[in-house]
């Protein structure tokens, strides 16, 4: 990752998006487009098509018709790896060039999304390509004279809705899976971040992938994502994002053809530091970058700091002394830590955030202001609050901005019962040197996922997945296959 690379990139002129349908770019049919706007300086990018119901339709009927056709449902397994494979080449070829169109249209710091965007798709790509032929079905223990088989099938027509904060990683989460089991995908990206997903469709058909099996509706989620959600041939419905649209999708689905929905969404996840913490320094480290990276815009951030009260003061100070220090600014700078927020409107919230957490008397550490380091851009410092009790809204509601809130607790018990205060279950971590506290913690937490001793670690082999009211199913591991299988039972009379 080269900056002499990226700022040539950067100045890449990037022409009007379109819809991709059956293996061809179409305007929407009503003509309608979006502008891309790049939070970095606040510059329109180009425009994209605003996808309707028709076009939806258009693009759910494609991926059922390829579906029922078999050109890639009943393809070897072996051929489909061998596709995913190549799509995985691709994303590497073009890293750099998905990289910077990426932050050029969401904000996250490059040194972030050179790993976590074309870096992590590729690996994606990779794993499941080499689950397609690993996945077999079963015989079961039946009585003499009868044979029992359970096979696992495609299930059809995949919608995925993904957000605008780390779209190729999260889209390739569901992409990928869905492909390797041999569903059709229609994928609708945010309207605030569809350029790097696009540029991911085109590497799939030079791939080789069949026309008609993926395609990307963009536009509006009141629009695209209200058409898919409400379509009766879709089979099967996987969103990241809100909890309020989460809950919209669910009631879309009843009132349609109950398609299965599959949601991972937000959360307010603690982040426990035990006083025998191995490493405090580290940790202090460690949990200030589990909030600020990608300006907070994480769905797993570690956004309630719990720390025992005997280190209280002492971690708030090393806090403090990492969030005025972290550098803020152009995103596509390779030195900047900290890059932009996606839009002037997720900043107004984030500011919000602020003066609400102030106002019912929360103490503002440092950071909370917008800067302005590129005129016309969305920045903002991040924010360290303390004096944080359990019934503030700054600790009950996802920021989904660079906001930390601190809470001490007294002890284990104490720990416990604040990090489990929550409506949401997503994430969560614990820091402490006693290992026999680090297991009892993982079994009492109430999230699914517990970092011990780190923050924001697990890769592509294991899943991500919440509880309560931070979703359902899971992404990433092999269990991810399992959303887009169906079970069918074969019972033989010998």
């Amino acid at each position: 990752m080269k900056q002499e690379q990226i700022d040539a990139l950067r100045q890449h002129i990037i022409p009007n998006q379109q819809l991709l349908i059956n293996g061809q770019w179409v305007s929407a049919a009503s003509g309608q487009t979006l502008p891309a706007i790049s939070p970095i300086d606040g510059q329109t990018l180009c425009r994209i098509a605003a996808a309707g119901s028709e076009d939806v339709d258009q693009a759910v009927k494609t991926a059922r018709r390829s579906f029922e056709q078999g050109v890639w449902s009943r393809m070897a397994p072996a051929e489909r790896k061998k596709v995913l494979h190549r799509i995985a080449d691709r994303i590497e070829a073009h890293h750099a060039e998905l990289a910077v169109l990426g932050v050029r249209d969401n904000g996250t710091e490059i040194a972030m999304a050179w790993k976590a965007e074309p870096g992590s798709a590729a690996g994606t790509f990779r794993y499941y390509a080499e689950c397609v032929d690993k996945v077999n079905g079963e015989i079961a223990p039946t009585p003499e004279g009868t044979l029992g088989l359970v096979h696992k099938e495609p299930v059809g027509v995949v919608a995925a809705i993904v957000p605008w904060n780390f779209p190729l990683m999260i889209a390739a989460w569901k992409i990928a899976p869905a492909l390797a089991a041999g569903n059709s995908v229609v994928l609708k990206p945010s309207e605030d971040a569809s350029l790097s997903l696009l540029r991911l469709a085109q590497l799939c058909l030079d791939a080789g992938l069949p026309p008609g099996v993926l395609n990307v509706v963009t536009g509006t989620g009141a629009e695209a994502g209200e058409a898919l959600a409400r379509h009766m041939d879709v089979d099967i419905l996987t969103f990241t994002g809100s909890g309020a649209v989460g809950r919209m999708l669910l009631k879309a689905s009843a009132e349609s053809n109950l398609k299965r929905v599959y949601l991972e969404l937000g959360g307010k996840s603690p982040n426990i530091v035990f006083s025998d913490a191995p490493d405090l320094a580290q940790a202090a480290k460690v949990s200030a970058l589990g909030i600020y990276r990608n300006s907070g815009q994480v769905c797993v951030a570690g956004s309630r700091l719990l720390v025992q009260r005997e280190i209280h003061d002492e971690f708030v100070e090393r806090l403090h002394n990492i969030a005025a220090k972290l550098r803020v600014g152009d995103p596509l700078d390779v030195s900047t830590e900290i890059g932009a927020v996606s839009s002037a409107r997720q900043l107004a919230k984030n500011l919000m955030a602020v003066q609400t957490a102030q106002i019912e008397g929360a103490r503002l550490v440092v950071g909370g202001q917008a800067l302005h380091p590129i005129e016309g851009g969305n920045y903002m410092a991040p924010a360290l609050f303390d004096g944080v009790t359990p019934n503030m809204t700054l600790a009950r509601e996802e920021v989904f901005g660079p906001v930390l809130a601190v809470l001490p607790f007294d002890d284990e018990v104490d720990a416990v019962r604040l990090a489990n205060d929550s409506t949401y279950g997503l994430a969560s971590a614990v820091w402490t040197g006693s290992l026999s506290r680090a297991h009892r913690m993982v079994r009492a937490i109430k999230a699914g996922v517990v970092h011990v001793n780190t923050y924001g670690g697990p890769d592509i082999t294991v899943p991500l997945g919440g509880v309560r009211q931070s979703g359902n199913g899971h992404d990433k591991s092999m269990h991810a296959l399992d959303k887009y299988l169906d079970l069918k039972t074969a019972w033989i009379q010998l």
